[in-house]
Order: C-alpha cells, then structure tokens, then sequence
C-alpha cells in the first residue's frame, strides 16, 4: 500500500478540504476543467459499503441489520444517527472503512501517475485535517466560507434548521481552525468569477511547484 508523504516523486498530490457545505465541489469543478484528475474520498467512501462489500459486511455484523435499507444497501442516515456523538461507535465505523477507503485512493492515484508521473492529482478530502492526512499531501488547499454563511447554505442545501446546522458544524473543525494547514487558501464568499480567479491563481502557481 502506498503511503506518500511530502517530497515523494511518485505524483503530486493536492488535498482539497474545507468545512460543510463551503463548496469544495465547486472548487474541484474547476480545478478539474484546468486539467487536475480528482480523486473524491466521498465516492470511495460509498463504494467500499456497497452490497457485497467487505466493509459493509463488517458494519453490519457490529451495528446489526437496522442499518441496512429495504434494498440491502447501507442507510446513511440511520448510521450517522447511530455514531453522532457516540465517539467510540465512530471510532468502530472508521475502523471498518478506512483501510478500504486508503486502498482505493492508493490504487487510483497510482493508476493516473502511471499515465502522466507529472500530473496534478486532486484529492477532494472533507474531514482531511480531522483525520490527520496532510502527509498524504504535497499541499493542501482549504475551501473558506465565514462559519455564519456556511451555517445558512448549510441550512438551505439540506433544508434543516439553523440549529441542525450548527450541530453537523460542530463535528467537523472550525472553519478556521483549517486555515493554518493551508497551502492554499480560496475565499468562496463571492460569485463564481470571483472563486474562478482564486483557482486560475493557484493552479497557475502548481505549474511552478
């Protein structure tokens, strides 16, 4: 399993996190239209709980089958219901899916470096500095909204109430807190030119890098 940390040759890596709902995927879009490959843990993270998947299995054995949906698949909702605010029963969750989760990411990231060695591989990481990944990453660019306006497009997107926001909000980092990982930094308060700019910006200084 390949573990990289920074000044590894193999590719170059470039995390992409930031707080709920800050708009990281707008971010990936564009750094994608400029030519960066992404890699999405929140895809890789669905995939390794698919019906018939080892992980799955697993999650089932421990928290029993009222997590699953008619269909078989995982019900999302029931497990975060089941592990919010339950430390040692997310603990257990991360245990089940994460080595299959790092895998994947290994193996895509190696399968894009095998066709160009000095492409630029994004890695769209949500919970990046929480999980303690930076050494995954030659830089790290962080997606910042001020917490009031991520608290109201959170809100809105998921048609919750501001007090539900606040309580998904507080089990990520502060906002703020992730800022002094960042290589990078784009201020995604603006209209999308504004956000566009910022991007242009960085991806022009990752050719220097």
């Amino acid at each position: 399993m390949m573990t990289k940390n920074k000044g590894d040759s193999r590719c170059f890596l470039l995390g992409v996190t930031g707080g709920i709902a800050s708009g990281k995927s707008t971010v990936s879009e564009m750094l994608a239209e400029l030519g960066s490959p992404l890699i999405d843990f929140d895809l890789i993270a669905r995939q390794v709980v698919e019906p018939g998947t080892e992980g799955l299995a697993k999650i089932v054995d421990y928290f029993g089958r009222q997590v699953l949906a008619e269909d078989g698949s995982m019900d999302r909702k029931k497990v975060s219901d089941i592990i919010f605010g339950d430390m040692e029963k997310r603990k257990k969750l991360e245990s089940f899916i994460h080595p299959s989760i790092h895998e994947e990411f290994c193996r895509q990231a190696a399968v894009i470096a095998a066709k160009d060695p000095k492409t630029i591989i994004q890695v769209a990481v949500p919970l990046l500095i929480e999980l303690n990944l930076q050494h995954l990453f030659d830089k790290i660019l962080v997606v910042h909204i001020p917490a009031e306006i991520q608290e109201k497009r959170l809100a809105e997107r998921d048609k919750i109430s501001s007090e539900e926001a606040v309580n998904i909000m507080k089990s990520q980092l502060p906002i703020t807190e992730k800022l002094q990982f960042a290589d990078f930094v784009v201020d995604n308060t603006g209209n999308l030119d504004y956000t566009r700019s910022q991007v242009e910006k960085i991806w022009r200084d990752l050719q220097k890098e």
